[in-house]
């Protein structure tokens, strides 16, 4: 049997699904153990003088084993310095080594003195487990070379682990050259800042002072908080004391650092604004609202010429001074978007208060990756860097970056409690291209490239069940699909009690102040500058996370426009639409008896029915329960959906979509292949037109019915409504009934192949299409 094209694109199984269903007795039990030598330097004590001048000593440490060296700082003139640094050797890469040496030195400008070591034999160093505590660290008196006794003290602990152990997080790791790597090679976990939706209700202003009488102004309020800016209409009362009352929003994060600076303009100027007061008003202050209750405390604020700080709760009024009417407040009801509400992964309300109790926890084993294909050049060879980033509610986790690897391996483990299981985990990869110690620019320089993204969501995994596959990392380039390597999770999703979990489905999506939603505009707005904020932070966290790294996990330009996204949502529609037609398609069938029996026995369901419509509602949930038995046991799911590139119909996309789908906004191509797509887009945008168009027809034809546009059509249909009225009293509802379907099943012999009366009568009618220009 031929392998198509796709099917090394599809999800690959390594491991069954666990069968036992049984609850998790321990921790960190679904990644591979990787074993590591720990070594926790912490200080030294009555150190001996090395520097015959001076009579003091610059003491540092060095930790060797084999091949590999790692060192801690030093500390300049101190006999007792403390370190507190912990080392990390991995066990496959110790080879032939024995004993690790742990050697005090003299930092020297010529060569650093030996001031004493402690060596220990790899076989009696011991072993902690994954949930034991920290070894606790011991004095060790130093020793000679010849194994002679020495002035000072040094505590330290030497234990074998492994990546579970909480030392690894702040372990500095040892590379083949015995340097220590840069620190964004570590992994960590970062946390998004709290974010909040800060809604300003302008109200009014008062006791403007104009600054030419003549001029009727056109006064606006401009609000700014740090890069976000946002002005109201016009005022209509054009006075020196002009009325708003239109509400502003901005997402605001803890910790608020930037003020929230008001301004009144004058926009009837051309080309530049007048700008009559200003103030800032800092967010430490301001009302915090967790309902839809509406916020009575409105505050007086002066306006100055210059951006002046005001204190919330002590500012004093000033008489015959420009002032500024307004409620502020900070939303903690509402969940602030930072990603897709397609594939989110949270949906608590920003207010602590308001979080329910959780339901379950999920663990992502980050195995590792195998096939991936050259990032980036080096000495000549292509190579990779690659890293991966697992996101689910606020906390994000980095695994370690292995560097120069095709095959990593990373078998970490990460854990989140889980609120709701209707949500989307993410598993990104990327190549690290900041290794070399450069500096990092958002704006521009080297950034970190996406090798692949990876979306699990928990609905549609099994409780209690570890599920190991193997993901196909594809990426969608200008040339097409292209898959980049493969990426080996385990998932577990276990849950504290099924009945909670079973409750979640029965609640909103959204927390219930969603029920006042924002606009459509606002809320794009809103997650726009939500993700920016959420990048801005993690990026100036240490290590930092790339702005493009977060933007990727975030899908920013997810809702950008696609020939190819709207030709693939245009064929799931159809696809939704393929069960209507096949029933469709099966109603013709039986209306013209191409199957006797079936017909015959569809006669006979229909008069049951119609005689005891007490049957109707029972048969059709029996219906849909063997319906939803019968799937269940042959085309039940075994493994969590992935990515599908034919459902994306990007396994066949045209370079020139895919070009145009990649292409900047606003645009940088050439005005010919601008004017080309345009062109393309105005035929796309006819047939729409025309389906627009007819849907209105049919709307106001029925319209008409009644309308006497048509006086004839509209006497006809008003004489068939009484006709309809005294045949329906007269007889029995069921047996006018009967008489219709019988009618409309009749065998085709007795059946005209015109259309229908009605039909034709409803196509006759009026529509509005005749009076459009």
């Amino acid at each position: 049997m031929m392998q198509s094209p796709n099917d090394d694109m599809l999800l690959k199984e390594a491991i069954k699904p666990d069968p036992s269903g049984g609850k998790v007795t321990r921790t960190n039990d679904i990644a591979v153990q990787t074993q590591y030598l720990y070594v926790r330097v912490v200080k030294a004590r009555n150190l001996g003088a090395k520097d015959d001048t001076a009579g003091s000593c610059d003491p540092y440490a060095e930790v060797r084993l084999g091949k590999y060296k790692e060192t801690t700082r030093h500390f300049e003139k101190n006999f007792d310095p403390q370190w507190n640094q912990v080392f990390a050797f991995t066990k496959d890469r110790i080879n032939k080594a024995s004993v690790v040496e742990v050697t005090i030195k003299d930092k020297d400008m010529v060569k650093d003195d030996f001031m004493g070591w402690v060596l220990f034999d790899l076989t009696e160093v011991p072993k902690s487990a994954p949930l034991d505590s920290p070894l606790a660290p011991v004095w060790y008196r130093l020793e000679d070379r010849k194994g002679n006794k020495l002035q000072g003290f040094i505590m330290l602990a030497v234990w074998w682990g492994t990546q579970v152990d909480e030392a690894l997080r702040e372990a500095w790791h040892a590379d083949d050259d015995g340097d220590a790597l840069a620190n964004n090679i570590r992994s960590k976990v970062y946390l998004s800042p709290t974010l909040w939706y800060l809604r300003v209700n302008v109200i009014e202003a008062k006791d403007l002072v104009p600054g030419d009488i003549t001029k009727t102004p056109e006064l606006v309020v401009k609000a700014t908080l740090g890069f976000q800016t946002s002005r109201t209409r016009v005022s209509t009362s054009r006075s020196i004391d002009p009325k708003w009352n239109e509400d502003l929003m901005f997402v605001a994060a803890e910790p608020f650092e930037e003020p929230l600076i008001l301004s009144v303009e004058d926009k009837s100027a051309p080309y530049n604004s007048k700008v009559f007061g200003m103030c800032a008003i800092p967010l430490q202050n301001v009302e915090r609202r967790l309902d839809d209750k509406a916020i009575n405390n409105t505050r007086w604020f002066n306006l100055e010429k210059d951006n002046v700080t005001i204190d919330v709760e002590n500012e004093k009024e000033v008489k015959l001074a420009s002032r500024l009417h307004t409620r502020i407040c900070l939303e903690g009801g509402y969940h602030v978007l930072d990603e897709s509400t397609h594939f989110c992964s949270d949906f608590r309300p920003t207010a602590k208060k308001l979080w329910k109790k959780s339901i379950g926890v999920l663990e992502v084993g980050i195995l590792g990756a195998s096939g991936l294909l050259p990032m980036k050049k080096k000495d000549g060879r292509g190579t990779t860097d690659a890293y991966c980033v697992a996101k689910y509610g606020k906390k994000w986790v980095r695994t370690k970056t292995v560097t120069d690897s095709l095959s990593p391996k990373w078998n970490e483990q990460c854990t989140w409690e889980v609120f709701d299981p209707c949500t989307v985990v993410t598993i990104g990869v990327f190549d690290n291209c900041h290794l070399a110690g450069g500096e990092y620019k958002s704006g521009g320089g080297t950034m970190d490239s996406n090798i692949g993204k990876v979306r699990i969501r928990l609905s549609t995994i099994e409780t209690d069940c570890i599920y190991t596959h193997a993901y196909s990392l594809l990426v969608l380039r200008p040339s097409g699909v292209k898959k980049m390597g493969e990426i080996h999770l385990a998932v577990r999703f276990t849950c504290s009690s099924l009945l909670n979990m079973m409750h979640m489905y029965s609640q909103p999506l959204l927390p219930k102040m969603h029920i006042h939603p924002l606009t459509v505009r606002q809320l794009d707005m809103l997650r726009h500058n939500a993700t920016q904020i959420v990048a801005m932070r993690l990026s100036r966290a240490e290590p930092p996370l790339r702005k493009e790294v977060v933007e990727c996990m975030l899908d920013v330009g997810c809702h950008m426009f696609s020939i190819r996204k709207s030709r693939a949502n245009f064929f799931r529609i159809v696809e939704v639409l393929s069960g209507l037609i096949a029933a469709i398609k099966w109603f013709d069938d039986i209306r013209n008896w191409k199957n006797p029996i079936a017909t015959a026995l569809v006669h006979i369901v229909f008069v049951i029915l119609v005689l005891y419509p007490v049957f109707i509602l029972p048969s059709v949930c029996l219906s849909l329960l063997s319906v939803g038995v019968w799937n269940y046991k042959y085309w039940r799911p075994r493994s969590p959906p992935h990515v599908d590139t034919r459902l994306s119909y990007a396994d066949n996309a045209h370079p020139d979509e895919l070009d145009e789908e990649f292409d900047d906004f606003p645009t940088s191509r050439p005005p010919d292949v601008v004017r080309m797509r345009y062109d393309r887009l105005r035929s796309v945008c006819g047939r729409l037109q025309t389906v627009a168009g007819d849907i209105a027809i049919h709307g106001e034809r029925l319209l008409s019915l009644l309308s006497w546009r048509d006086t004839r059509a509209t006497t006809l249909f008003i004489i068939f409504c009484l006709i309809a009225a005294i045949v329906l009293y007269a007889k029995p509802f069921y047996v006018v009934v009967i008489q219709t379907g019988f009618t409309v099943l009749s065998h085709p012999r007795f059946q005209h192949n015109l259309p229908l009366v009605p039909l034709n009568f409803f196509r006759r009618l009026p529509s509005k299409y005749d009076c459009m220009i």
